[in-house]
């Protein structure tokens, strides 16, 4: 039997021992707080094999919404929390004879400058994801250009009315690329107003008739949700074609620099 010689490590946090009360982790596993003597530090792990978590994509994906679930709940008590990404291990050192909990305190430690800085630097603030479109149809003019060169296509033949058909789709794209440059430009300026920082994504949704405009995630004090919807709110009002997805909050994912990646080893083969 294999021992359980590693940690899997979700976050890192304040020390506090009640945090992961209660909660659970991949596959069910209790989590644990093991706080770093010294430093006011902690960080939330399992028992683990030192060995990745392997398998196919519906279970991987189940792995992946499990440990976010776990963080955020953790996330939630704590108020502050610096999240690590999946499969994050750190294994015991059987030539030294350093446990795996040794090994993490030591990097701990020796990052305990930045760690604690992170942390209060992101404390009270959560990570929002804004994914904005430009519906090409609904924002191009649409009135007589487009009616009248149906109006003529209804006249000539089938290979004509596709390309009069592909050449108004052309117009409609580089029309809305044009619009997308300039809303971006404004929405961005506005979500930097109410945000503490902003960083820019690749698109995750858009259907096919749609432009992209904005895919960014936002760092934001918990009290400034609401404004960040209210900007949202005035730009769709101005311009409706906009398709609008706001995600969170959620744990600051995309503003978290810290990984161990001197003591824990994305385990691959």
């Amino acid at each position: 039997m294999t021992e359980n010689t590693a940690l899997y490590v979700y976050a890192l946090l304040p020390d506090r021992a009640d945090a992961a009360e209660g909660v659970t982790g991949l596959d069910g596993r209790p989590l644990r707080v093991v706080a770093v003597p010294g430093t006011g530090v902690a960080a939330l792990v399992h028992e683990a094999t030192p060995a990745p978590f392997q398998g196919d994509d519906d279970r991987v994906r189940r792995w992946v919404a499990e440990q976010s679930e776990a963080v955020t709940t953790v996330w939630e008590r704590a108020g502050s929390l610096l999240p690590m990404t999946f499969n994050v291990l750190v294994a015991a050192d059987t030539a030294s004879g350093r446990s795996a909990e040794q090994r993490l305190g030591d990097w701990i430690r020796e990052q305990e400058e930045d760690i604690t800085g992170q942390l209060d630097a992101l404390s009270g603030r959560c990570e929002l994801r804004v994914e904005v479109t430009l519906d090409r149809q609904a924002a191009s003019a649409g009135g007589s250009a487009a009616s009248t060169e149906e109006t003529e296509g209804g006249a000539r033949s089938p290979g004509m009315r596709r390309l009069l058909a592909k050449q108004r789709e052309q117009r409609e794209k580089n029309a809305a690329g044009q619009l997308a440059d300039t809303l971006h430009a404004g929405l961005r300026r506005r979500l930097l107003a109410v945000a503490e920082d902003l960083r820019d994504r690749g698109a995750a949704h858009r259907d096919p008739g749609e432009t992209d405009v904005l895919s960014a995630a936002l760092l934001v004090r918990r009290e400034d949700i609401d404004s960040v919807g209210a900007v949202l709110s005035e730009a769709q009002a101005l311009q409706p074609a906009l398709r609008i997805r706001f995600l969170g909050p959620w744990p600051p994912y995309s503003f978290t620099e810290t990984r161990p990646q001197a003591a824990a080893e994305h385990a691959a083969g």
